[in-house]
């Protein structure tokens, strides 16, 4: 991407709000990057901004209904603020298009996932052209795959530190789009054919994140264990991928989401065994316990298929934890359908569970072949019921920790430290907040300088969520590779 072209106006101000997925984290801190490097300051409150920008998913109702609320907040600040500039980006930009400028008119840009690289440019026209300009991808029954494809274009040229959960840790895309074509799913058409990155960009972009002080990644992919890219005549896997990039310095976990369960291989499960830098997590949604649902859902595996790939992560990755994803109220699912995803909760006991309740998205197949049929209350019930018997397995599971001693790496400030607005405090101690190789969140009282370290903690109490601790007494030692302490 050029760096050229159009000076933003004197102290220019950014606002922008993602909703969404980790992708969604990730593309954002790209746009900000490169509208930094043209000048751009980012600013917290809307009202100081001259561009404002959503960045949108379109997985779920909830999200286009707050971001369509947000835009209709804006809707008279033109007449105040005749500079500003609205812009819509990401999943909902892609599958909404002119829909969005119909329904919010004041919006200049609507930019899909496919041309984020545009955004600069794009905004800095429609300040002085005051047109309103669509930017999307090719619908995928618009061109053959290849030409579809070339219209997802993989953004990946500029990191923003700011825009980072934590300075500490950092998402690198792997891949982009899916061909899973779930029937209840937006993806496909909303991010594209799926497409795997090159390793030696992705090998050269973890190096730099390291250089950063980044001491944690983590791989993106909508089907991230799905990742296979030919380089040199040579087939390259995630299992090769985490393998090449594992040696780092600087960097000291790894982790990739989300993964699929057919594409769980043998291979990748012995690379994290064998890899101390990975994680022992894995995400790998299930979204129903019953073989009927699933054939409906289009997910392409049964029960049983997972249940051989849940065998295989606890024969070769003992004590691996393993979270899932669970759609209830889907087209089709009876009682006994939903006792069945109950029945699987209790069985492999995930470490957590993302629960949604089904909601028609236009453009799937689930939207067009069946009957939304499950009352909104009775997807309410199925959800409050799931998420009460995972709280109580996640509570009891957490209490297997506690007496125990866990190694961490500290990400900085807690939640409620940061509620609290601890982060301007002079206090060298606060709330600190890490996670253990198996991703369980623990809190524990330290000193701030730990952030970004590596630390024991003896874990004292524990919430379904949350383990609860105190930091163990250990002598520090320089850490060459970054210049921070480490706990041995």
């Amino acid at each position: 991407m050029s760096e050229e072209t159009t000076t933003p106006p004197h102290n220019s101000k950014l606002f922008i709000e993602t909703v969404g997925c980790q992708m969604n984290m990730l593309d954002s801190e790209l746009v900000v990057g490169a509208l930094r490097q043209r000048g751009y300051e980012l600013t917290k409150d809307v009202r100081a901004a001259d561009t404002v920008l959503f960045n949108t998913c379109s997985v779920r109702e909830h999200a286009e209904h707050k971001i369509y609320s947000a835009l209709g907040r804006l809707k008279f600040s033109k007449r105040r603020r005749p500079n500003l500039v609205i812009g819509v980006m990401g999943c909902m930009a892609q599958k909404d298009q002119e829909l969005i400028f119909q329904k919010a008119p004041h919006v200049d840009i609507v930019v899909g996932t496919g041309q984020l690289a545009e955004i600069p440019s794009l905004i800095e026209t429609a300040r002085a052209d005051r047109d309103q300009t669509l930017a999307v991808s090719l619908g995928r029954r618009d061109g053959n795959r290849q030409t579809v494809a070339s219209s997802f274009e993989s953004y990946d040229p500029l990191r923003e530190p700011e825009m980072r959960p934590t300075p500490y840790q950092a998402f690198v895309r792997i891949m982009i789009g899916c061909d899973k074509f779930c029937t209840y799913c937006v993806v496909p058409m909303t991010r594209g054919p799926e497409q795997s990155r090159s390793p030696r960009e992705i090998a050269r972009e973890v190096e730099v994140l390291a250089e950063q002080g980044v001491k944690e990644v983590t791989l993106l992919g909508q089907t991230v264990n799905s990742y296979r890219h030919t380089e040199d005549g040579q087939l390259v896997r995630l299992s090769d991928l985490l393998e090449r990039i594992h040696d780092t310095a600087g960097i000291e976990r790894i982790k990739f989401v989300t993964n699929y369960p057919k594409d769980m291989t043998t291979d990748l499960l012995e690379a994290i065994r064998d890899l101390p830098k990975c994680s022992h997590y894995l995400h790998v949604p299930l979204q129903s316990g019953c073989d009927d649902v699933l054939k409906t859902m289009k997910r392409g595996y049964t029960v049983a298929d997972y249940s051989d790939m849940m065998d295989r992560i606890n024969s070769i990755v003992p004590g691996c934890s393993v979270s899932s994803d669970f759609i209830v109220g889907h087209p089709g699912e009876s009682e006994e359908s939903f006792e069945k995803s109950l029945d699987s909760i209790r069985k492999w006991r995930f470490k957590n569970s993302f629960i949604f309740k089904y909601s028609p998205r236009p453009g799937t197949k689930a939207d067009t072949l069946y009957e939304d049929d499950i009352p909104e209350d009775e997807k309410r019930r199925r959800n409050n019921v799931m998420l009460d018997l995972q709280n109580a397995i996640s509570e009891e599971d957490n209490a297997e920790f506690i007496g125990r001693e866990v190694e961490i790496l500290v990400e900085g400030l807690s939640k409620s430290a940061v509620k609290a607005g601890e982060q301007n405090s002079t206090d060298p101690r606060a709330q600190l907040v890490g996670r253990t190789r198996c991703d369980r969140i623990v809190v524990f009282e330290g000193n701030r300088r730990l952030a970004g370290s590596m630390a024991r903690v003896a874990v004292d109490d524990c919430t379904a969520t949350t383990l609860i601790g105190h930091v163990v007494t250990r002598e520090y030692q320089h850490n060459p590779t970054s210049g921070l302490p480490i706990l041995q």
